[in-house]
């Protein structure tokens, strides 16, 4: 089972912290189990943590006034976010649900905002956060107005490993074709179809609730 310190040694600002820094940091974050299906983070609390995955998938989420789920991003392990929410110091944008079992970090704000001030690394790194998600999410409105579903299905498949954001993962992505279609906003049904055309097409490998991606530049330029 992960732990704690393989999380932040897993992070490029973690390896880069004096032995005094990685102390109170870790003293002050809190780790949580959580069961699928469970609240991570609820839409509308206060920001005051930043949330790493220790092991395990969570995913971020809204619900339509009809009961609709969004889903925005999957969330592997190694992976922070909510970053903007805390140096906005606004109330939390979206749900924060557990896919399958997981362990998360919450880092308080105080915590985060004292990195800020003492981390050069650690603001650079915050930097190209803030500014890795801007694109990726800019991409993704993009695909989603321009793009056929095989080729939203292949954008998506790769920006899950962006290496930025969600690091580590080995060309590996442990998902559903349910999951994947909130991400995409298809049905199971049209994105179990374009899976199996992406992997006609040799760009991956499908197996039980696993994609293996063999072809990152393929999935990219996937109908482009």
């Amino acid at each position: 089972m992960r732990s704690l310190d393989d999380l932040l040694a897993a992070s490029s600002w973690g390896g880069e912290l004096s032995a005094e820094q990685w102390q109170r940091v870790r003293a002050a974050i809190v780790v949580r189990e959580v069961q699928p299906g469970n609240y991570v983070l609820h839409k509308g609390d206060p920001s005051n943590v930043w949330t790493g995955v220790i092991d395990g998938l969570v995913k971020a989420e809204n619900l339509s006034g009809s009961g609709k789920s969004v889903t925005f991003a999957t969330l592997p392990a190694n992976s922070w976010f909510g970053e903007g929410s805390i140096l906005k110091r606004e109330p939390r944008k979206y749900n924060v649900v557990a896919v399958r079992n997981s362990r998360v970090a919450l880092m308080p704000a105080a915590t985060f905002f004292w990195l800020l001030d003492t981390s050069i690394l650690f603001n650079r790194f915050i930097l190209t956060q803030l500014n890795e998600r801007l694109g990726q999410f800019m991409g993704a409105f993009e695909h989603d107005r321009l793009d056929e579903p095989d080729a939203r299905v292949a954008h998506t498949i790769a920006d899950m490993l962006h290496p930025q954001l969600y690091p580590n993962r080995e060309g590996r992505i442990e998902i559903t074709n349910e999951e994947l279609g909130h991400l995409v906003g298809a049905s199971r049904q049209s994105v179990s179809r374009a899976l199996h055309a992406l992997e006609k097409s040799g760009l991956i490998k499908i197996g039980y609730r696993v994609i293996t991606v063999l072809d990152i530049e393929g999935l990219r330029e996937f109908g482009g």
